[in-house]
C-alpha cells in the first residue's frame, strides 16, 4: 500500500514537472530569454589569441613578449567570457506550503525556479539549486542540461524538509562558502524570518543577490468578519482571532514588515521582485529586466 502511494505521489509530481516546463518554455521563447540575456552579462573578457598588430589596434593590446620573441608586434585578443552561474536559494520551509488561492507559495518558486532556470539554460548558463529551512538541507551543484532542470524543478516542487524553521542567514552564509567565483543568486523566500541583515551584504558583496519574497494575498488582507483558528505552520502553535480590529492590527503588521523588507533590500544594494501566488509574475520579471537594463547602459 505504500509502494502504490508512493508511486502515485511520484507520478503526480512527475506530471507537475513536465507542465511546469512546458510553461516555462513557452514563457522563455515569448518573453524572458532576450531579456535575461541583457540583463545577465558574463564575467568580463577572456583572452582568445594573438594576431598581428594592424594600423588602428590599440596599442595598449600588445602582447609585448610575444612581440619581443618574433620581431614584430602582435596584440592580444579577447572574447566576452559569457558563461554565467546561476544558484537558485529556495526556501523550503513549511510556511511556503501555504497559500489562500490556487497555488501554495511553494508552488510559485517553483514556476518561477523553472522559467528562470530554462532562460539560462537558452543562454548556456550554468544552474544549481540551495533547498533551506533553519538550515541547508539540500545542495545540488551548477551544471547545464534539460535533464539537470528538470532535477531542480522536481526537488523544490516534492521535497521534504527534515527541520521546520527558517534561517536565511544559514543559507546565504552556505553560498558565500561554496561558491567561489561570482553567481547570479536569486533568493525565494517569504522572509518570515530575523537576523540575516549582515549575511545578505556579505552575499551581495561576493555575487549579484537579487530577492524574490514570496507572498500570499491572505497575508496582507484579514477576512472583515468572523472568528479564525491561525496556525503557525513551523512552530506549530495555533490562535483563535477575531476578525474587525485584530483585523486591522494583521494587515498593518504585515504592511509595516513589507516595507521592512524594501528598505532593508535597499539598504544591501539587492534587487528584488515581488511576486503573489494567483497572481501573473511576469510583468514584475519584465519591469525588473528593463529597470536594470536601464541601469546597465
Amino acid at each position: 500500500m505504500n509502494t502504490s502511494q508512493n508511486s502515485t505521489s511520484t507520478a503526480d509530481v512527475l506530471k507537475r514537472v513536465r507542465k511546469l516546463e512546458i510553461t516555462a518554455r513557452r514563457l522563455v521563447n515569448d518573453t524572458f530569454a532576450g531579456q535575461y540575456s541583457s540583463t545577465f552579462k558574463g564575467r568580463g573578457m577572456e583572452f582568445s589569441e594573438v594576431r598581428e598588430y594592424m594600423p588602428g589596434d590599440d596599442v595598449r593590446s600588445i602582447d609585448w613578449n610575444v612581440t619581443a620573441r618574433t620581431g614584430h608586434p602582435y596584440i592580444k585578443k579577447f572574447v566576452e567570457e559569457r558563461e554565467l552561474t546561476i544558484l537558485f536559494l529556495v526556501d523550503a520551509s513549511r510556511s511556503l506550503r501555504f497559500g489562500s488561492r490556487s497555488q501554495f507559495k511553494a508552488e510559485l518558486a517553483a514556476e518561477i525556479t523553472a522559467v528562470l532556470a530554462f532562460s539560462a539554460l537558452a543562454n548556456n548558463d550554468k544552474t544549481g539549486l540551495v533547498l533551506f529551512s533553519d538550515r541547508v538541507e539540500k545542495y545540488i551543484p551548477p551544471r547545464k542540461s534539460r535533464g539537470h532542470i528538470l532535477r531542480l524543478i522536481r526537488e523544490v516542487l516534492s521535497f521534504s524538509p527534515q527541520h521546520s524553521g527558517t534561517s536565511l542567514k544559514s543559507a546565504l552564509d552556505f553560498v558565500s562558502h561554496v561558491q567561489r567565483r561570482r553567481a547570479v543568486v536569486f533568493l525565494l523566500s517569504d522572509f518570515i524570518n530575523s537576523g540575516y541583515q549582515k549575511a545578505l551584504g556579505i552575499a551581495q558583496r561576493k555575487h549579484d543577490l537579487i530577492t524574490v519574497p514570496v507572498e500570499d494575498p491572505w497575508e496582507k488582507k484579514f477576512p472583515a468578519r468572523g472568528r479564525w483558528l491561525l496556525e503557525d505552520a513551523e512552530s506549530g502553535g495555533v490562535q483563535v482571532v477575531n476578525a474587525g480590529r485584530a483585523g486591522k492590527n494583521y494587515v498593518r503588521a504585515q504592511a509595516a514588515r513589507r516595507a521592512r523588507l524594501e528598505t532593508e533590500f535597499r539598504r544591501a544594494g539587492v534587487d528584488s521582485i515581488f511576486v503573489e501566488t494567483g497572481r501573473p509574475y511576469t510583468p514584475s520579471f519584465l519591469r525588473f529586466f528593463r529597470e536594470r537594463a536601464k541601469r546597465m547602459h
